[in-house]
């Protein structure tokens, strides 16, 4: 497995397949089926450099299930595993 490393306060998310079936119990087949947007942090960068040379420590930590806007960060393929690498403002909530 490769491991992938985010600098600053980048974080590495593996996306979550997206919803299969509707609350109603339809089936969507793949062409309706929307762009997923959460996924599971496998790995944080070590967080933004501030002004007073200290590192700003992140909000999320590896393991959360995070949202995301539908477009944001960069779609990246490792070992045909889908993955987005993302800002951590780009991270629009965390599921508890």
């Amino acid at each position: 497995m490769t491991t992938i490393n985010p600098l600053e306060d980048r974080v590495v998310i593996e996306v979550l397949d997206a919803e299969e079936i509707t609350a109603g119990g339809i089936v969507l087949p793949n062409s309706a089926q929307e762009k997923p947007q959460r996924g599971k942090v496998k790995a944080i960068g070590p967080g933004r450099l501030l002004k007073n040379g200290k590192r700003a420590d992140l909000s999320v930590k590896k393991g959360d299930e995070v949202f995301f806007g539908r477009y944001a960060g960069t779609e990246v393929s490792v070992d045909d595993v889908e993955y987005k690498i993302l800002r951590e403002n780009e991270i629009l909530a965390r599921r508890s």
